[in-house]
């Protein structure tokens, strides 16, 4: 139980990091808190599917494998950069329910899992990044109030209206360093949601404008913490150099893919607009098919009409030519007729000439 104030804002309360028992076994607001926060995520995941081009199938697999492994990597690495207390308390290596999930180990261990299940999908890994890391904002911002509730992960001491005071600050006044990072990510949500509704030109986009925001502020407001985890080495904090490396990696890598325009969900969209077309086109050919057929249908029956046509002229020809043959014969026949009167003339003219011979000698 923990007695909190905000002396500049004039606020008092008790929080308790149990939210309720079960027996023996207690439920603490840190654990609830994340809950909702990765149920929020998945949600807003589920429904961003469709816009970034990722099909559903194996996106839940993606989710839980990384789910899973987000909480392991968030746990190892905070164990390992604490490993003087806890090579002394082993006892407490499982025990995530007081706090010890550092976030950079839990992004790197949910989507480094993430990435692989979907390239064994065959998913488009950038893609899902980009509604990865929106998650994350939603899942980061929520989750930060579990850190309130534990009171943890606070800053150095401050005169700010909004300083925060409890036992553990030893009652002095200390930068809610949660709270920044709450409203940082909230606000980061917002604004890489509209940007990827307006203005969005690749898959991996919103990954790198992730990496530029969120280490924009961890890189400064780790400065302000006393919980930090250092390198065993110079004794630098960890959180600001992974911080400072990727909000530079990011910034580099939007200035090289400044002119590329991929995205998986153009991929989709357009086969599906090409399926529109063709279904439209199905009822002109259909209708050009049947105009083609009645026309077909039609030139045959003019042929058929043409070859009666043909047929009717071959007979009249041949009735033609055997009037032709007939006209002919009776020429022929005329003209034998003729020759025959002509002989018969003349024999009568010759039967003529005898008569009046005879006749003039009997004389």
């Amino acid at each position: 139980m923990y007695h909190v104030e905000f002396p500049g804002m004039g606020l008092s309360l008790t929080v308790d990091p149990v939210a309720f028992s079960i027996g023996s076994f207690q439920v603490y607001w840190y654990g609830i808190i994340i809950g909702i926060g990765f149920l929020l995520a998945l949600m807003f995941a589920l429904k961003s599917l469709k816009r970034f081009g990722v099909g559903s199938d194996g996106f839940i697999d993606c989710v839980l494998v990384g789910l899973i492994f987000g909480i392991i990597g968030a746990r190892l690495y905070y164990v390992i950069f604490k490993w003087d207390y806890y090579s002394q308390h082993l006892n407490e290596l499982f025990a995530i329910h007081n706090g010890g999930l550092a976030i950079y180990g839990g992004v790197i261990g949910g989507l480094a899992a993430a990435c692989i299940v979907a390239k064994i999908k065959k998913l488009p890994i950038l893609a899902i990044l980009d509604i990865g890391v929106m998650g994350f904002l939603i899942g980061q911002g929520l989750g930060r109030w579990g850190n309130f509730f534990n009171q943890e992960a606070f800053g150095t001491p401050t005169d700010l209206p909004w300083r925060m005071v409890s036992e553990n600050t030893d009652g002095i006044g200390v930068h809610p360093c949660f709270f920044y990072e709450s409203v940082w990510c909230l606000l980061g949500f917002a604004l890489l949601y509209l940007f990827s509704r307006k203005w969005r030109k690749y898959d991996g986009q919103i990954f790198l404008l992730y990496l530029v925001w969120y280490g924009a502020e961890r890189m400064l407001v780790e400065g302000l913490r006393t919980d930090s985890l250092y390198t065993p080495f110079l004794g630098l904090r960890v959180s600001q150099i992974l911080a400072a490396l990727t909000m530079i990696i990011g910034i580099v890598l939007l200035i090289v893919f400044r002119k590329r325009t991929v995205k998986s969900a153009d991929r989709i969209l357009q086969p599906a607009a090409d399926s529109v077309n063709v279904s439209n086109t199905l009822p002109k050919t259909e209708s050009a098919a049947a105009e083609s057929e009645n026309t077909a249908a039609k030139a045959e029956s003019a042929a058929a009409e043409g070859k009666n046509t043909a047929a009717k002229a071959e007979s009249v020809a041949a009735e033609s030519e055997n009037t032709a043959a007939k006209t002919e014969s009776a020429a022929a026949e005329s003209e034998n007729t003729a020759a025959k009167a002509e002989s018969a003339a003349a024999e009568g003219e010759n039967t003529a000439a005898k008569s009046k011979t005879e006749n003039g000698g009997e004389q």
